[in-house]
């Protein structure tokens, strides 16, 4: 639910309570606790407040909820994999039209062109930004879309181990971890240059017949612009899948990935007109050649025809658990988040070409200006080399958790503090920049922290 907005929940009359009772046929409540041994029930009332009126709780929720830093009222410079980018109100209006927020599984096509027909839209766009041939419904977000690329390509090639670069997100690497366990399928990573790019010298040593796919991020966990057609090389000449993860928003200005050689693309589409929620839910996205669609994880929406030669939509190749032998399937995810996918089609289609474009510009615009204006201040300076998109590392000369902190009391989210990934950049900080910040807020952020800092 957006920001001020309140849900409303109606209780049961004490009449509706006796007839559930009688129609179970028991006494009270209480008969139905009775097998729950008595040292295991609490043996009191709850020590809760007494029950307040609908506006009194509304004011007491909202003013728990503003002792949390929101983007209403905090200006955020926070990126890793979550952006604060504009979401039109049209998007969330949509999607509270009960037709499409209490839509389920489109089990029954006849019943189900309307979801069907959003599915296949989201697909075709993801197919348009990527530069793939097919895509699916949706994961559940950008870490679990790029675990099951590497599970994928695991199978794809019958081979056993997945390489990755040492630049791409350590949250979704985590993810993938964790996936990748149940298979035994080991994790070799290739360390950055100091451009802070994916080292390619290293990764033509590391790259062997034993490797399933080599996974790059575009643009990287850093912010900076990979060179996608070397890694792409080095992984097709040793037989290697070549798996790109996108910030779908950049894909506005940069050539897409199925351009320069990769075989699957994944992303998180957060950024695709969802606010950040705390952290969810998101949208993952996943595409990847023809050649490989028998082995795409999850669900895909097809055109086709009915007996009277009309155009409709099914559900077509889930190769999933529910649907076929366990040990055929390709993956054990078993939906899509259909919602945040269709406010991603929503967002692509009130923007536009034209408006999804400008939205990347100025974001990298003003984040070349945030760079510029930051790195004039005595003892900050750029951690890498590399050209970047919308993010950028800074070296601070003070402690960065400490600087952060300070600024979170002038109601700055400064950045992300990159210690917390690896001890040689913990004297770092990730920017990120969106359409979002102006040329003040930029500029107050610059002089809090040359103050911080001097």
């Amino acid at each position: 639910m957006r920001h001020g907005e309140a849900m409303r929940y109606l209780t049961t009359t004490a009449a509706q309570r006796r007839a559930m009772l009688e129609t179970i046929g028991a006494d009270d409540i209480e008969a139905l606790l009775e097998r729950i041994p008595g040292k295991a029930r609490l043996g009191r009332d709850l020590t809760i407040p007494p029950a307040l009126a609908e506006g009194d709780l509304i004011r007491h929720l909202a003013g728990l909820a503003e002792e949390n830093a929101h983007t209403d009222a905090y200006v955020s410079f926070l990126g890793a994999g979550a952006y604060d980018h504009y979401a039109p109100s049209m998007i969330n209006h949509m999607l509270l039209r009960s037709e499409y927020f209490t839509a389920y599984t489109p089990y029954q096509p006849e019943a189900s062109q309307g979801t069907l027909r959003t599915i296949y839209e989201y697909q075709t766009m993801v197919c348009e930004l990527t530069g793939m041939d097919v895509a699916n419904a949706s994961l559940y977000d950008g870490g679990s879309a790029l675990a099951e690329a590497a599970l994928m390509a695991h199978s794809a090639t019958e081979r056993e181990e997945v390489v990755v670069s040492g630049a791409l997100s350590p949250l979704a690497r985590r993810v993938m971890a964790t996936y990748c366990e149940g298979s035994r399928l080991p994790i070799r990573v290739v360390p950055w240059t100091d451009d802070g790019v994916t080292d390619l010298d290293r990764l033509r040593k590391v790259v062997s017949k034993k490797t399933a796919c080599v996974m790059a991020q575009y643009p990287n966990f850093f912010g900076c612009l990979e060179d996608l057609e070397a890694q792409a090389r080095i992984a097709h000449a040793a037989g290697a899948l070549f798996v790109v993860s996108v910030d779908p928003i950049a894909l506005a200005l940069l050539r897409p990935p199925g351009e320069v050689g990769a075989d699957v693309v994944v992303g998180e589409g957060q950024g695709l007109g969802s606010p950040l929620n705390f952290g969810g839910p998101y949208l993952g996205l996943f595409a990847c050649r023809k050649e490989l669609v028998r082995r795409m994880p999850g669900r895909l929406v097809g055109a086709t025809v009915d007996s009277q030669g009309r155009r409709g939509f099914v559900l077509t190749l889930q190769t999933r658990e529910q649907h076929i032998r366990r040990e055929k399937a390709t993956s054990n995810i078993c939906t899509n988040v259909a919602l945040v996918a269709l406010g991603a089609t929503i967002y692509l289609a009130l923007l536009g070409k034209e408006g999804f474009r400008k939205a990347a510009t100025l974001s990298t615009a003003k984040a070349h200006y945030a760079a510029e204006v930051l790195g004039k201040i005595p003892g900050v300076t750029p951690r890498f080399g590399a050209p970047f998109f919308k993010e950028f590392a800074l070296r601070l000369p003070k402690s960065p958790d400490r600087l952060l902190r300070a600024l979170r009391k002038k109601r700055i989210l400064g950045g992300v503090a990159l210690g917390q990934f690896d001890r040689g950049l913990r004297d770092s900080i990730l920017v990120a920049v969106t359409e979002r910040r102006t040329r003040a807020e930029i500029d107050a952020y610059a002089l809090a922290l040359a103050a911080l800092v001097a």
